[in-house]
């Protein structure tokens, strides 16, 4: 073989060589990429299921698994309220507290039950984002949809002022709850004077305004709830709070799904 022939066959060897690292090189390239993917595909598919995890993490239950005999009325699921919309972050009908509320409640259901009624509640939970949306609405000033069923008499931008509405809400750590007494007998509400959400004095617990009867009615809701750990409000006959509420400091953000 002439020295051009040899040449010839080394570049030809020098070329092939370098052909095939290309290729692995490449090969190996696809690979790390199709597994980021996966890996991202995972990270995708695992933050789907981040309100489940997120409330059994943190001790929340399903109230009903906790008190089966309570009637939901999630009001803000539903368009019925005081802005007459859907609120951020209801997604589900359902309702969500601390294991340590829920299990008070149990006891206030019981109780209740004996004298013939059952609990019906209206709101439980209630994430950072529907809080939110209570402060965004209050700040628009033609939106008076739903103001002849719940605030008739106070202006909208007096809410705040009145402590109506806040920026932090109780509701959002867990151990609070909105809800009234259901007569089996009647198979209705019991009369309280005022509506859930009423947002004025007559919702206040000892407004003078009320019937005897309706009073009567606010107590044993009142009694009943504060023999079995919670403490009510000044403002609102149906809102309780767990007086050892074990996030008292912790605003938690999950939708209710």
């Amino acid at each position: 073989m002439n020295t051009k022939n040899l040449f010839s066959v080394v570049i030809s060897l020098i070329f092939s060589v370098m052909a095939v690292s290309c290729q692995n090189k490449e090969n190996v390239a696809a690979s790390e990429s199709e597994n980021a993917v996966k890996e991202e595909v995972v990270s995708e598919e695992a933050s789907s299921d981040t309100t489940v995890s997120e409330a059994s993490k943190n001790g929340f239950v399903v109230v009903t698994d906790v008190v089966p005999d309570a009637i939901l009325e999630i009001r803000y699921f539903s368009t019925f309220n005081f802005m007459g919309v859907r609120v951020d972050g209801y997604n589900a009908p359902i309702a969500y507290l601390t294991k340590e509320a829920a299990d008070s409640l149990k006891a206030v259901s019981d109780d209740v039950k004996a004298m013939g009624y059952r609990l019906k509640i209206y709101d439980a939970y209630r994430p950072q984002c529907a809080v939110d949306h209570f402060v965004r609405w209050s700040h628009e000033a033609s939106d008076t949809l739903m103001k002849r069923y719940f605030y008739p008499d106070i202006d909208k931008p007096r809410l705040f002022e009145e402590g109506y509405i806040a920026k932090k809400s109780r509701h959002t750590c867990g151990s609070t709850i909105d809800l009234t007494l259901f007569d089996m007998n009647t198979e209705k509400e019991v009369d309280m004077g005022s509506p859930f959400d009423w947002l004025g004095e007559e919702s206040h617990p000892d407004y003078p305004g009320v019937t005897p009867e309706q009073h009567k009615n606010r107590m044993i809701l009142r009694d009943a709830m504060v023999r079995h750990g919670f403490r009510g409000i000044s403002t609102e006959w149906w809102h309780f709070v767990l007086k050892n509420e074990p996030y008292p400091n912790t605003y938690f953000t999950f939708p209710i799904e």
